[in-house]
């Protein structure tokens, strides 16, 4: 039988990281938990404080390992309900690049990563250069252990793997400039979003302040531009709460969410498990529920709440949302929409791309690009992006030239720096949209905005929807089949079972109107159209 050891050993959740997990040690031989933790990759915060801080978010699963080794060397462990909670947890990687890999599997290759991501931060690999390969990272390095090979790296995080190995540092070079020569930059690439949190929990911090009353300290205050990412489901769940008129869908899974406006003209779709330069906001307009796409613009999953906010807000309120098209942009246009930026001290240069507008830090940037402006569907009119490379920014996001969102507008104020907040605001009046409907509703509430006239069933089990300015008058037939619910189709868009219609709002695909034959018994006959 082990003898026990006078150290105790208490694990519970990080205070600020979601993942990180801390060791508070006490004890007249605290040293011997200490050394042992270190040893499985803890790193000491503070005076008998240690964390654990990976890139993978596996934290939970590898303390209670470390827990059991401890209690094995006779050191008594005490785990939180809240870590014991996590440690249960289960879950998997969404759109894992590797599906065939079990539960296991996934975390092996997710601590290999892990591993190289440690001898990188703690000088045993050293980096040469870097690259920028599609959507993903590429570096070749060398260990500096005696009789260490150079590798060759694809990925970042929890996908980082070694696909190649070298015998001296010049045949790895010569081969990584060989395949990646436009796009090689010297030393290792700029730190990933998860790699700067990892580093943030790991920060000193004393023990003590998270025992005693929660403090109020001064809020930072930063530009929008610098605010944290936030929650984005709950910044989306916040605005149609205070926005009765958009519904929410969920699709057959659970990656995405869609909300649709009540006039089916204004749809927007959140991805939720995209990757931080991925696009999780696609925000989609059209003239009428049938006509094509006006416009749409992306946001990166890693935008700022408060940007978002903004955005969602000021398409609510129904400003930008109903566009002129055909109308080409000139330079009043840009002038006035640029105008808060001018304010604000932000400088404009003329680059081989249009003209770029920089904050006065240098942290963020707005490009206008003319040549895009007058081509058709193109939604990278302007971009708006933070961090000081465009190819690498740290988010963005990309509006188009028919949309009357001004490229300042979502950049204007500054908001304290809080990492725990929700990322959106409380519950705001309920907007009244800005057009205008005729002819009543159907059985579901559904206004039908002009020029459509809408001949309603006196039972309320459906309508139909006439679009009187086709030559040829386009008939739209809406069904009552309780309850409505979207369901996938093969062309990955959804599908309203109560309306004949179908649209996916990234892609642009109309929705089509159904044009009966004569001979259809128990049609109604489509109206002529008005002068």
């Amino acid at each position: 039988m082990t003898p026990a050891i006078d150290t105790h050993v208490r694990l519970d959740t990080h205070p600020a990281h979601p993942s990180a997990v801390q060791a508070v040690l006490t004890g007249t031989r605290a040293h011997v938990a200490s050394v042992a933790l270190e040893a499985a990759g803890w790193s000491v915060a503070a005076t008998g404080v240690l964390v654990l801080a990976r890139i993978d978010h596996e934290e939970p699963y590898w303390a209670a390992d470390a827990a059991k080794h401890l209690t094995a060397e006779g050191i008594t462990v005490e785990i939180t309900p809240r870590l014991q909670e996590a440690i249960d947890e289960e879950w998997t990687w969404p759109n894992y690049p590797m599906p065939w890999c079990t539960r296991s599997e996934i975390r092996e290759v997710s601590n290999q990563a892990q591993k190289i991501h440690d001898d990188i931060r703690n000088g045993h690999l050293l980096i040469h250069a870097h690259a920028h390969d599609r959507h993903t990272t590429v570096a070749v390095g060398t260990y500096l252990y005696p009789g260490g090979n150079s590798v060759y790296l694809h990925g970042e995080d929890h996908l980082r793997q070694i696909a190649d190995t070298y015998g001296s540092p010049a045949e790895a070079l010569v081969a990584f400039e060989k395949v990646h020569a436009a796009e090689m930059r010297p030393g290792p690439a700029p730190l990933t979003a998860t790699e700067r949190a990892a580093i943030a929990a790991r920060s000193v911090f004393d023990v003590t302040t998270a025992k005693s009353e929660p403090s109020c300290p001064e809020p930072e205050t930063v530009p929008v531009y610098l605010a944290e990412t936030g929650d984005h489901d709950a910044l989306l769940d916040t605005f149609l709460d205070a926005h009765g008129e958009f519904v929410k869908w969920r699709t057959w899974s659970d990656e995405t969410t869609h909300a649709i406006h009540e006039s089916q003209t204004l749809r927007i779709e959140r991805v939720h498990e995209a990757q931080a330069r991925e696009t999780a906001w696609t925000i989609a307009a059209y003239e009428t529920p049938v006509s094509d796409r006006i416009w749409h613009l992306t946001a990166t999953s890693a935008t700022p709440a408060p940007v978002l906010q903004t955005l969602l807000i000021h398409l609510a309120d129904g400003d930008g949302w109903d566009t002129v098209i055909g109308v080409p942009v000139d330079e009043k246009t840009v002038t006035t929409a640029t105008q808060p930026l001018t304010d604000a001290g932000w400088k404009h240069t003329l680059t081989g791309h249009g003209i770029r507008w920089t904050s006065p830090d240098g942290q963020a940037s707005v490009r206008f690009d003319p040549l895009a402006a007058h081509g058709p569907q193109n939604p990278a009119t302007w971009t708006i992006w933070a961090g000081p490379d465009p190819d690498r920014p740290t988010w963005a996001i990309t509006v188009p030239a028919h949309s009357e969102l001004a490229a300042g507008r979502p950049l204007r104020s500054t908001r304290p720096r809080d990492r725990h907040a929700p990322g959106a605001a409380g519950p705001r009046a309920r907007a009244t949209p800005r057009r205008q409907y005729v002819g009543g509703s159907g059985g579901h509430g559904q206004p039908i905005r002009q020029p459509f006239t809408l001949i309603t069933d006196p039972h309320e089990r459906g309508n139909i929807a006439v679009d009187r300015r086709l030559a040829k008058p386009a008939i739209t037939l809406t069904i009552d089949r309780p309850p409505p619910r979207p369901v996938r189709t093969s062309g990955g868009s959804f599908h309203d079972r109560r309306h004949h219609m179908c649209r996916n709002p990234s892609r642009g695909q109309p929705l089509q109107a159904i044009r009966p034959p004569r001979s259809l018994p128990g049609t109604v006959p489509a109206p002529a159209p008005r002068p």
